[in-house]
């Protein structure tokens, strides 16, 4: 019996990672944490010093995201924010920002 607890969890985890992936909405709330620096869609305010995200290049954005995690380009918070998220997560927004115009 114990055996069911076990099964049924597993079932559960396996049901939310594919809810996550179904949902059409996951790359802009993704992106939408980004706004407090990047403005809202990537459109950033002019002459703050925040580089603006909207139409950036996919393979560039991506780029930048792995520079920030190795620690090759320096950021005062980059670094550490693009740590929390996956692969899959950070090819959603890149992905995202691409598309804006």
């Amino acid at each position: 019996m114990k055996l069911l607890p076990t099964v049924a969890g597993l079932g559960l985890l396996a049901a939310t990672g594919f809810v996550q992936a179904a949902d059409p909405n996951l790359p802009r709330n993704l992106a939408a944490t980004c706004a407090n620096c990047h403005g809202t869609n990537g459109r950033a305010v002019p002459g703050a010093g925040i580089d603006a995200l909207n139409g950036i290049e996919k393979a560039k954005a991506l780029q930048k995201l792995a520079d920030f995690r190795s620690g090759a380009k320096p950021a005062s918070i980059m670094h550490q924010i693009v740590k929390g998220y996956t692969d899959e997560q950070l090819d959603l927004i890149a992905t995202y920002f691409a598309a804006q115009k």
